[in-house]
Formats: structure tokens, C-alpha cells, sequence
């Protein structure tokens, strides 16, 4: 499509003057390109791509504006350059919703509009469904019809969008409003339907194009042969060539170098080099794009000795090598694990004055990392930092940080991450990651940590861009360490950002509450096993050890039994000495029950150590008048096959004056038959009788002589003198007969009930 006349008459309304300068005037055009391998661009240079008319300038003034006198307060400001109508109507656009508001806003601003206007708005317009709102807005208003330039500027709008169905209708709708087709705008919607991917869609319009009568030339054969070999249709490639000549059109360069391109894409090497000597059979000169077609094709097929040779073949010719040339041959010498030779290009290149770019230094690096060349990479990656060339492929850095890694410079790792900072390349936590691990391999832990803070101070982890991310090889050594080494709240802090991505790390956590309690902070661990826990993430028996031990160095033994408590529940089993430590914290802080249940859950747990604190402990249960709990204890004893001391415990109950302890402790022994010596009996007698506990002495003394114990107690008259005086004459007597051997030992009922009550 030729494009617009420069000289075409422009049409402004006068008040339009005032507002803006002269719209720019856009060439419309079509012009197909070489098509690209997926792996290595390969542009055609044969065509390039004109660049578009630069705007027409020109600086009209109002003659009234010219008339008017200089202000004063004029000259002293910087005049500013006039926002053009089509940018402003396009920023109305882009700022507000399309609705009548916003059109009748356009209409005011502009009150006659032209073709140019319209073309430059659909230009500058951002949003494809805003442009065709506009588009159809003018016309339906009767402000303009449109043109054929505006039409083939909507199709392109649309078809970039993959709006397909809209650039269809205005494109088969052109005939009724009086515009003619032409080839470029089939064109146009044949290689939309293209890089959509519906090939079927594109064929049937190239179909169309005949049955409509519209004259088809190599243009549109060039943008079908692209389009289908886009797909590998290099059968339907085929037939279609052969129409094509049938029809009498004859090939170009570029004709040929499309369907090479797409048969060396579809893997048919051979076909693709019949066609290429069909080309020179029709002295048609191949040209540069041609020959890195060909050697692309060649390498993607591993035989890099046919590339050699195009290569030899292209210079012999006098077709200067291009960037592109070279970087293909690198990238199949990479391939096929020859670096030394893809070097060799380098410098031949340098020596013929072209300079390596961006994909040049992309394919050369993972071939010197995997040859282990790590130190011709760091001078190659020098060289891209002192002239600024950032790579295309930006996960060459990892490979490169890994390479020097594993050849142990970590110098030249860590001058990678820099140089990423200086070409102005997204770091991500991944990077520091692989340097972070190495240092800790190689003992360099204060390197790491000076990494470690950059990390943490920029929020590197937390990016959402980022798709690299630490590995628990990276950070637990590091967390370990920091642990180790006084610096906890650091290692939470990285570790904080991780749980923020969904890391739930056992061993990092588990590390960071022995680095806690280490350090005197227990509250601290204690918030992180809470979480622990609560995530159901696997704890370690190292850390509620630690938990433990802080608390109860800090002075607070409750907070260490529930840590305890916690330990036992989730299956650690903890030590005899935790078990002392915290019944001893418990105890001397005065919480003897508390210091019994960990006892109890000791005991159950087949820990039989510590006598003499379990009885300690069971001494002051009953001292306390915890009678029920000391007994309980003292059965759960019994069944572990520890036997406490009924005599002692009786004889400091006496002395003590714990009447009621000593009775009950008594009682149960006796009915379980436990040895108890007679003088122990005697002495609990004599303390209830002291005691005026007359009723349960009787009841004690009953059983005593039940079981054949004592007979001649001392103090028995003084109980009989006793129980007569307080009224209880039938138990007075009972023992009366008891004593003189008449009567055998009996309970009643009522009398077993008053004791009690007593």
C-alpha cells in the first residue's frame, strides 16, 4: 500500500488553530517481514521496515494573537507547548468511561472533524475498544466518513488485539459505504488471523480474495507462505507455491526465504535445501538472510559442519556477516559443546569491526559454564558491564553464579550479582541464595551475612516478580548460624519473610527457638512454636529442651511446665534431669501441686528416678492437706514399684499436728495391707486422742485390732474415759469388751458414720 501524499490539503477547523499545532500526518502502509526463528531473530534485511513520514510541522499565529501587545508577566514565563487535540482526546479516553457525557465533551472540543484527526486518535488511542468506540462513534454521528486510511488503521488496531470478528465486519463492510478493496488490507487480516493462530481463518480470506476479485500479487502469497509455515503446514506451503506459479507469479527473495525459514522449522531439511538451490536456479541471489536461514536450519538439526560451510559459502560470495550470522554459528557451536571455536568466532567478529550483542553474549555463556571456562565468562561478563548490554535471557546469571560457585571463586560469583545491579537487572532472592550457600560451605559466614542484610533490607524475598527463590540448603545453614552466634532476631527476620511466601521450614524454625532460649528470650520462642504447631509444622525435642531450660533460667517454672506439657503432647519424650529441673523450679516456687503433676506425668511415663524429691513432693502434698492428691500419688508409687516411707511420713504428720493427714494416710494403708509398725499406729492414736478426735480414734484403733495390731496400747483407758464422757457409751463399751478379749473387734455402722463425720 503506497502511503498517503505528503501534500495532501489539510482541512482544519479555524478554532482548532488556537488549540494545537498541526496534527502529525501518519503514512499508512504493509510491508511483510522475514519471518523469525523462535530461537534466533533473524530479521529481514532485505525488507526492513520503512520508518513512518515524520510529522509535518508549523507554528501558525492568530493575527490577533500576533497584534497584541508583549505582556510583561508573558516574558518572564517559559512557554509551554500546546497539548495537540488528538492527544488530549485520546488522555479523555483513556481517563473517563465511553459514554454520551464523554461525547458530547469530544464534540465541544472538536466541533468539525477531518480525516487526519481521526486517523491520528485512532493512532494514539491505548486501548483497541476505546479506538473502535470512536471509531464508530464519528461515523454513526455523521461527523466524518471514513476513509480508506482510518479503515486499514482499525483493522490493525484490531487485529493486534485479536479482536478479529470487529476488524472482519469493517473490513467486509468497506463496499457499502462506497471504498474499493485493495491487496494491503487482506493482507493486514491474513496475517492477524496468522499470529492469532486460526490458519484455517487465514486461508479462507487468501481463499476470499480471489472469489471477491481482488487482484492477489506476491504479497499476499508471502503473508499466507508465513502464516502457515508459522504452524508447519509445510505440505499446504507446497501446494500453495505451486499456484502460485501456476498463476504466473513469480517468487521473490524473500519468497524463498520465508518457506526455507518454515521447512527447516517443520525439520525438513532437505526440502528446504531444494528450494534454497531452486533459488539460485531462478537467479534469484541469495542474501544474508537467506544464508542465516540456512545455517540456523542446519544447527537447530545438529550439523554444525553444513553451517560451516553455508557460512564458508556466504563470504566466498562477498555477503558480509552480520551480528546475526555469527551469533547463529555460535549458538550451534554451543550446542554441540565446541566453545573454543564459538570464542573464536567472538574475537574474528571483533576483528572485522562487528560488535557481540545481547543474544550474542546469552548463547556463548552456558556453553563456558558447562565447558567450566569460568574465568573467560567473567572476562566476557566484564566486557558486557563496561558497555552496558544487559542480555535477553536473564537466567544466564544463575548459571554463571553456579558456575564460579562450584570452581570455589566466590569473588567472581558475588561480581555477577553486581554486575546484574549495574546493568540494571531485577535481583532476586534466589541469587543471593547461591551465594549465601556457598559461603557457608566455605566458612565465610560474615560475607554472607552482609548479603544476608541486603536481602532482608531491600524486601528482595518478598517481591512478586520474582520467580527465584532461597532453598533450604541457602538459608538453614545460615539461620544455624546466626543461631549459634547471638543473632537470632536476624534469622527471624529472614525467616518471617519466608513464612510470608508459604515457607513453613522445620529446621529453620526448630533452630530459630534454641536460638531464642539460647539467647534469654523464651517469650519469643514460645510465639514461634505456638505457630509451629498451630501450621502442624514437625518440631524437634532440641527445641522444647531449650524452651524449657530458658524459662526456668529466666525464674518461671509455670511457662516451662506448659512448654513441657506441650512437648508431651506432640510425642517428645522428655529427660529424667527436665523432669527434676522443673519439679525442683516447681517446688521451691512454692507450686507443690503443680510440681505433683509433673510428677505424675513423670511417673506414667515409666521415669522412676528422683526418689527423694518424689517424696519431698509427697511430704508436702500432705503437709498442705492435698490428703486425696498425696494418696493418688502415692498408689500411682506403688504400682511403679516404689514404696514410700509410711512411718516417717506418719511420725512428721504427728509432730506437725496434721491429725486428719496421718488418720487418712493410716487408714489407707491398712487397707491395703502395706506394713505400717505398731509404734507409728500408737503415735497416731496418741495425736488423736491429744486432739480430742475421740470418735476417730475409736475408728482407727477398731481397725488397728481387726487386722491383730495393737492390744495394749497405753492410752486405750484414757480413749474408753474419754468416749464416756462425750456420750458415746456403746463404742466406750464396745472397746471395753474388745479389750478384755470378750467380744470380737465389730463396727457399727452408726459408729463407723459419727467417725466419719468427726
Amino acid at each position: 500500500m503506497a502511503p498517503l501524499a505528503a501534500s495532501k490539503q489539510i482541512h482544519l477547523n479555524p478554532n482548532l488553530v488556537r488549540l494545537s499545532s498541526p496534527f502529525s500526518f501518519k503514512s499508512a502502509f504493509f510491508c511483510s517481514s522475514a519471518p523469525l526463528n523462535e530461537e534466533t531473530p533473524i530479521p529481514n534485511e532485505a525488507n526492513p521496515i520503512p520508518n513512518e513520514q515524520p510529522p509535518i510541522s508549523a507554528d501558525p499565529i492568530s493575527s490577533a494573537e500576533a497584534m497584541a501587545p508583549a505582556s510583561p508577566f508573558r516574558e518572564l514565563r517559559r512557554p509551554k507547548n500546546p497539548e495537540k487535540i488528538e492527544d488530549t482526546i485520546c488522555r479523555m479516553m483513556d481517563n473517563r468511561p465511553w459514554t454520551t457525557r464523554l461525547q458530547n465533551s469530544i464534540r465541544q472540543l472538536v466541533p468539525s472533524f477531518d480525516h487526519e484527526l481521526v486517523y491520528n486518535v485512532l493512532h494514539g488511542a491505548k486501548n483497541s475498544g476505546h479506538a473502535l468506540q470512536f471509531f464508530r462513534w464519528v461515523e454513526r454521528s455523521n461527523l466524518i466518513q471514513h476513509d480508506r486510511e482510518s479503515h486499514l488503521k482499525m483493522i490493525e488496531i484490531l487485529g493486534r488485539s485479536s479482536k478479529l470478528n470487529h476488524a472482519r465486519c469493517i473490513l467486509l463492510d468497506m463496499p457499502k459505504k462506497g471504498l474499493e478493496w485493495d491487496e494491503d488490507l487482506w493482507v493486514v487480516m491474513i496475517d492477524s488471523y496468522g499470529v492469532a493462530g486460526i490458519v484455517q481463518e487465514s486461508v479462507k480470506l487468501f481463499q476470499k480474495m480471489e472469489e471477491l476479485g481482488v487482484v492477489r500479487t506476491i504479497k499476499s502469497y508471502d503473508v499466507l507462505f508465513k502464516v502457515i509455515m508459522r504452524r508447519g503446514r509445510y505440505m499446504m506451503a507446497k501446494r500453495y507455491y505451486n499456484k502460485m506459479l501456476s498463476e504466473g507469479i513469480e517468487p521473490t527473495r524473500h519468497t524463498f526465504n520465508v518457506l526455507i525459514w518454515g521447512f527447516f522449522l517443520s525439520g525438513k531439511v532437505e526440502t528446504a535445501n531444494r528450494f534454497f538451490e531452486d533459488m539460485k536456479a531462478r537467479e534469484i541471489t541469495p542474501d544474508v538472510v537467506t544464508y542465516n536461514t540456512m545455517i540456523n536450519g542446519y544447527n537447530r538439526v545438529g550439523k554444525t559442519e553444513e553451517a560451516e560451510a553455508y557460512f564458508v559459502e556466504m563470504k566466498g560470495r562477498n555477503i558480509e556477516p552480520t551480528v546475526i550470522t555469527y551469533t547463529t554459528l555460535i549458538k550451534g557451536y554451543v550446542a554441540v559443546e565446541r566453545v573454543d571455536d564459538a570464542l573464536g568466532l567472538v574475537e574474528e567478529m571483533r576483528g572485522y569491526g562487528i560488535k557481540p550483542n545481547a543474544v550474542t553474549y546469552s548463547t556463548l555463556f552456558p556453553g563456558l559454564c558447562d565447558a567450566e571456562k569460568m574465568s573467560e565468562a567473567r572476562a566476557v561478563l566484564r566486557e558486557m558491564v563496561e558497555k552496558h548490554i544487559p542480555p535477553k535471557d536473564n537466567s544466564i546469571f544463575m548459571k554463571l553464579m553456579l558456575g564460579q560457585c562450584k570452581s570455589g571463586d566466590l569473588d567472581a560469583a558475588v561480581d555477577v550479582l553486581k554486575a546484574m545491579i549495574k546493568l540494571s537487572i531485577p535481583t532476586e532472592a534466589g541469587h543471593y541464595g547461591v551465594l549465601i550457600e556457598n559461603c557457608c560451605k566455605a566458612g565465610q559466614y560474615d560475607r554472607g551475612v552482609k548479603l544476608l542484610d541486603k536481602l532482608i533490607e531491600k524486601d528482595i524475598i518478598l517481591r512478586p516478580q520474582s520467580t527465584l527463590h532461597m532453598e533450604p540448603s541457602a538459608y538453614n545453614p545460615m539461620v544455624e548460624y546466626l543461631c549459634s552466634n547471638g543473632q537470632t532476631a536476624k534469622a527471624e527476620a529472614l525467616v518471617r519473610q519466608l513464612m510470608k511466601l508459604g515457607v513453613q521450614d522445620p529446621v529453620a524454625l526448630n533452630a530459630l527457638i534454641c536460638g531464642h532460649s539460647k539467647e534469654g528470650t523464651p517469650d519469643s520462642a514460645f510465639e514461634l512454636l505456638k505457630i509451629m504447631l498451630r501450621q502442624k509444622v514437625a518440631s524437634e525435642k532440641s527445641a522444647f529442651d531449650s524452651l524449657v531450660e530458658s524459662y526456668l533460667a529466666k525464674k518461671d517454672p509455670g511457662e516451662a511446665k506448659a512448654v513441657l506439657d506441650s512437648m508431651i503432647e506432640n510425642g517428645h519424650c522428655p529427660d529424667s534431669s527436665l523432669y527434676r529441673s522443673l519439679m525442683d523450679a516447681l517446688f521451691e516456687d512454692g507450686r507443690v501441686q503443680t510440681a505433683s503433676r509433673v510428677m505424675k506425668t513423670m511417673l506414667e511415663k515409666g521415669v522412676t528416678d528422683h526418689k527423694d524429691l518424689i517424696f519431698k513432693i509427697l511430704e508436702a502434698l500432705l503437709m498442705r492437706g492435698h490428703v486425696e492428691e498425696a494418696l493418688g500419688r502415692i498408689e500411682l508409687l506403688m504400682q511403679s514399684g516404689i514404696a514410700p516411707d509410711f512411718d516417717s511420713l506418719l511420725s512428721l504428720l504427728c509432730e506437725k499436728g496434721k491429725t486428719i493427714a496421718a488418720l487418712k494416710l493410716l487408714d489407707y494403708g491398712m487397707d491395703r495391707d502395706y506394713s505400717i509398725d505398731v509404734s507409728s499406729c500408737e503415735k497416731v492414736l496418741d495425736t488423736l486422742l491429744a486432739a480430742g478426735k475421740t470418735l476417730n480414734a475409736y475408728s482407727i484403733l477398731c481397725k488397728i485390732m481387726e487386722k491383730g495390731g495393737v492390744t495394749d496400747w497405753s492410752s486405750c483407758k484414757d480413749l474408753i474415759k474419754n468416749l464416756n464422757e462425750g456420750g458415746h457409751t456403746k463404742q466406750a463399751d464396745i472397746l471395753s469388751r474388745m479389750i478384755v478379749g470378750k467380744e470380737k473387734p465389730a463396727r457399727s455402722k452408726k459408729g463407723d458414720k459419727k467417725a466419719a463425720m468427726a
